[in-house]
């Protein structure tokens, strides 16, 4: 189940969250520290989807979490992990549906995210949303030196002149 960060104690989420990270990512991931400093920066959106059976305050109560930072332009996709034991039941793709759809909410009209370029499932999961390579950054991720993508997303119809792209090119096939 996807709630919202504020809704669950922010002790818990950032105990679980760093336990995720340091399960995930190894020497890259983020302290206890480096949680509690991101989810508290501003114009931070982060959601967490919870065990529905799990104990309310108990860290293994949250199976994952993603966030993202919107800036009144792009939204940046800042995080997304899901726990080893809860991964491929598609709780990745419903995180990233509902930053998806907040962040449209919110205005923005992209999101942009890194990632790293051998992170194969990560790769499936944002083609399956339409994210597209833009570009390379190499030696991005630290401290093993990984090149990542920079991809995004489309969260707006594109207008061309005064009309939307695709009806513009609607009229053209007829």
């Amino acid at each position: 189940m996807i709630a919202e960060l504020e809704t669950i104690d922010r002790d818990t989420a950032v105990r679980a969250i760093a336990a995720m990270e340091a399960e995930l990512f190894g020497r890259g991931a983020w302290s206890e520290r480096m949680v509690r400093e991101e989810l508290d920066a501003p114009a931070r959106t982060y959601v967490v989807d919870i065990e529905p059976d799990a104990p309310t305050g108990s860290p293994s109560a949250i199976r994952g979490y993603a966030g993202f930072w919107y800036d009144g332009e792009d939204a940046e996709l800042m995080t997304i992990g899901v726990g080893k034991a809860h991964q491929r039941k598609g709780i990745a793709a419903a995180l990233l549906r509902r930053l998806l759809d907040e962040a449209s909410r919110q205005g923005a009209r992209r999101m942009l995210l890194e990632v790293r370029v051998d992170n194969e499932p990560a790769l499936a999961l944002y083609h399956r949303f339409g994210f597209e390579r833009m570009g390379l950054r190499k030696r991005y991720y630290q401290p093993e030196g990984i090149d990542a993508y920079t991809m995004s997303v489309e969260l707006a119809p594109r207008m061309v002149g005064f009309a939307r792209e695709e009806h513009r090119n609607e009229g053209a096939a007829q």
